[in-house]
């Protein structure tokens, strides 16, 4: 079984912050790093630090994104199928981090904005089914991407964000997979409670599975008549900023190594809750034995 995360890629501007600024306020930071990320690239750098086997699919600028490269490389993601194109930047971000560890990001598509359908299709064909295709929303023709993969007989996992108007006319039932928080829940089914949010998207894509992170009340599983619920880890927040990529890279690995919903709930738990200790995208994912570490301390 093989992971492809057909994904985005990002150059992360942080900027440090005391809160979020409003429309027409100025404000100066109090610190700025740069750092490797994107929703795609921070998913196959927690995929690759579970131990999962994932290669990544997708394009960076040839002239800055070695940065994108090297992190990829140096966590052991495979890069056949990444992309430099020339004359055109990479994806790259604004970040702003408030003291209180939330952030408010602002996202230039770039690079991730030029994948060809001949590029997924000469991809897909290293690919076979059973195994597993990741998506964000922070590419183009995910549409294309749903298709071929459905085809391909591979499992196709969607973590929905950013949600915009172009979600909704994706085939979302082809996907096997909903990775999304209350707030993209609640925008793709009704409900008043986080169980309603999750009966709903049970009775809407009856064949999917649907896991859904809800804050500081954890994060919940449904799957037909299955269901599982874990709470969080409390730990000191420094940077939330991949969090559910973090979450989305172990609970995936977890479940195709055949652990239960359960468990693999928590094991996501635990890496996202070190994730959100420390500051940075991708540099703030741990490794297996940092989670196994956590875990047993608890």
């Amino acid at each position: 079984m093989k992971i492809l995360n057909f994904g985005s890629l990002n150059i992360d501007y942080v900027y440090n912050v005391d809160h979020i600024l409003v429309g027409g306020e100025t404000l100066a930071a109090t610190g700025r790093n740069v750092y490797p990320g994107g929703k795609g690239l921070n998913q196959s750098v927690a995929f690759a630090r579970a131990d999962a086997d994932v290669w990544h699919a997708g394009a960076i600028g040839k002239e800055d994104g070695q940065i994108l490269f090297d992190v990829l490389q140096i966590s052991g993601v495979n890069t056949e199928f990444l992309l430099k194109l020339e004359g055109i930047p990479s994806g790259h971000t604004f970040i702003q981090v408030d003291k209180k560890g939330q952030n408010c990001i602002l996202v230039h598509g770039g690079s991730n904005q030029e994948i060809k359908q001949s590029h997924v299709d000469e991809t897909l064909k290293y690919f076979s089914t059973g195994d597993y295709l990741i998506l964000q929303n922070e590419i183009n023709d995910i549409d294309y991407l749903i298709k071929a993969g459905h085809e391909k007989g591979m499992k196709v996992v969607l973590n929905p964000s950013p949600i915009d108007d172009s979600i909704y006319s994706l085939p979302l039932d082809l996907v096997d997979f909903f990775l999304v928080n209350e707030i993209e829940a609640a925008q793709l089914v009704e409900g008043d409670s986080f169980e309603e949010l999750l009966e709903n998207f049970v009775l809407k894509y009856p064949h999917s599975h649907v896991v859904m992170t809800v804050g500081s009340q954890g994060s919940y599983y449904a799957h037909q008549k299955e269901r599982a619920h874990f709470g969080i880890f409390d730990v000191p927040v420094v940077d939330t900023t991949a969090a559910g990529d973090t979450f989305t890279g172990y609970f995936i690995s977890s479940f195709a190594e055949g652990l239960s919903p359960q468990q693999s709930l928590e094991i996501a738990s635990a890496a996202s809750s070190i994730a959100v200790s420390r500051a940075g995208a991708s540099s703030s994912i741990p490794t297996i034995k940092e989670v196994e570490q956590f875990l047993a301390e608890q």
